[in-house]
């Protein structure tokens, strides 16, 4: 039988025998007293919210939140969202499935996009700067998480190689944009772009379902990757007999801590120097690109012009391509 993603199902189709990822479960009651399954299903290409009536305690504790299962049933249209209403469900052995299929993963070859990074983070020329960034490329277990890392769990570059595809993206759009402003470093918004969400290689987990680690959690990427500076920093240090120049680890850690731009979106500081700012809305600029263009590919109505309201964008969003170049 071939497989059926989640992004080609319509309502009124039938689901048989097929493998999903349970993100999440949870049993829940009806107004009628009795209980029922609430999952969220996924693979590689999207997620479907799950109900199955008139359930049980021991059908609930069957189902392994993070793991695999076989169901069947029925696709249906509730409230303008595709649901899944499952009739049966069993295990699901490993040796069944392709796990690939259940991971989503960036299109780009990720061996290009890394020698290119580190053929632009080559260019460098500030000396102290340069060693801190050799300091990190050299962390070989380190700059393996990093290059099959996702950049988010669910937002923007939420796929193995996200990370890596997010930062490459950055680094290409500074070596354009920041030569118009003069009096910005470069060298210092490079690296400052290699850095800001490096963390993330540890925040975030990606073996069965992308999610958080017990690190990404409670210390989270932005203070991961302050720390790891200190730690890169003094390494240099205690090799070289000279002092990691304070300042301008202090300039990277600022970076660091305000590159979401706002309080409210995470950041403990708000931009104080022109390369923060510039890396603020470089990110925030491939970020919501990527955001809108994901929308319009994942988009599963093939008759509207319209995607439904995206709660992260805070729109729905105009899917015609009236210029004729998404398709290119």
């Amino acid at each position: 039988m071939v497989r059926r993603f989640v992004n080609e199902l319509r309502a009124g189709e039938r689901v048989e025998d097929s493998v999903f990822l349970i993100r999440s479960k949870d049993l829940r009651t009806t107004t009628q007293g009795g209980l029922y399954i609430h999952a969220v299903l996924t693979d590689r290409t999207g997620q479907l919210v799950a109900r199955h009536w008139q359930a049980s305690e021991a059908m609930f504790q069957q189902m392994p939140e993070g793991g695999f299962m076989r169901f069947k049933g029925r696709v249906e249209n509730y409230k303008g969202n595709l649901q899944f209403i499952i009739d049966a469900l069993r295990p699901a052995e490993p040796e069944s499935f392709d796990i690939a299929d259940f991971l989503p993963t960036t299109e780009q070859d990720i061996g290009k996009m890394w020698n290119r990074v580190v053929e632009i983070l080559g260019g460098i020329k500030h000396p102290e700067l340069a060693a801190l960034i050799q300091e990190f490329l050299a962390d070989e277990e380190l700059m393996v998480r990093f290059r099959r890392a996702p950049a988010a769990a669910v937002m923007h570059h939420a796929y193995v190689g996200g990370l890596l595809e997010h930062t490459w993206s950055l680094l290409e759009l500074a070596l354009r944009a920041i030569p118009l402003y003069p009096k910005l470093s470069l060298d210092l918004v490079l690296a400052g772009l290699f850095l800001h969400d490096i963390g993330k290689a540890a925040e975030l987990t990606y073996d069965t379902v992308i999610g958080y680690s017990d690190d990404g959690q409670l210390v989270g990427h932005i203070t991961q990757a302050v720390l790891w500076i200190d730690k890169k920093a003094d390494a240099i240090g205690a090799r070289t007999g000279e002092a990691f120049p304070q300042p301008l680890r202090s300039v990277l850690q600022h970076i660091i801590l305000s590159h979401h731009g706002r309080y409210e979106f995470g950041s403990p500081k708000l931009p104080a120097i022109p390369e923060a700012a510039a890396i603020h809305y470089l990110d925030n600029l491939d970020a919501k690109v990527q955001m809108f263009t994901a929308e319009i590919e994942n988009d599963p109505d093939a008759v509207s012009r319209w995607t439904k309201y995206n709660r992260a964008l805070e729109t729905k969003i105009f899917k015609l391509d009236v210029m004729g170049t998404r398709g290119a």
